[in-house]
């Protein structure tokens, strides 16, 4: 009986030990990592694109990223229904880097440009 007690008081502190291991690791690998960031809008008109995001925005977005992280943004114009009955749509996309904030932001001034004049072509 003294041997079965023994046996069971050691087998029970094994176990709690290894569990407290086990929560330690998980306590430290709590880390939270950016990666990349990407924004994807999607537009039915010239008027809907200019409400939805403005330049600042854009820049806004940065604060969002540490330096040399991967951004995207993409720009979805939808159009109308074609002869199959499906809805046309363009896109632009622009891919970058943090680091680089002025060329991303003309980059997607220029797409948020041409998206306004394919708009205001269609009309």
């Amino acid at each position: 009986m003294k041997n079965l007690i023994l046996s069971l008081v050691l087998i029970i502190s094994s176990l709690s030990y290894s569990q407290n291991t086990i929560q330690k690791d998980l306590d430290l690998k709590k880390e939270v990592r950016l990666e990349s960031v990407d924004v994807v809008v999607t537009v039915d008109s010239a008027t809907e694109l200019e409400s939805s995001f403005t330049i600042n925005d854009i820049r806004d977005m940065f604060e969002l990223s540490d330096n040399n992280e991967s951004i995207s943004f993409e720009l979805v114009c939808n159009g109308d229904k074609m002869s199959n009955g499906k809805k046309s749509y363009m896109s632009y996309k622009v891919e970058g880097s943090s680091s680089d904030q002025e060329t991303f932001v003309k980059r997607v001034e220029a797409i948020r440009k041409a998206a306004i004049k394919y708009y205001n072509n269609k009309n």
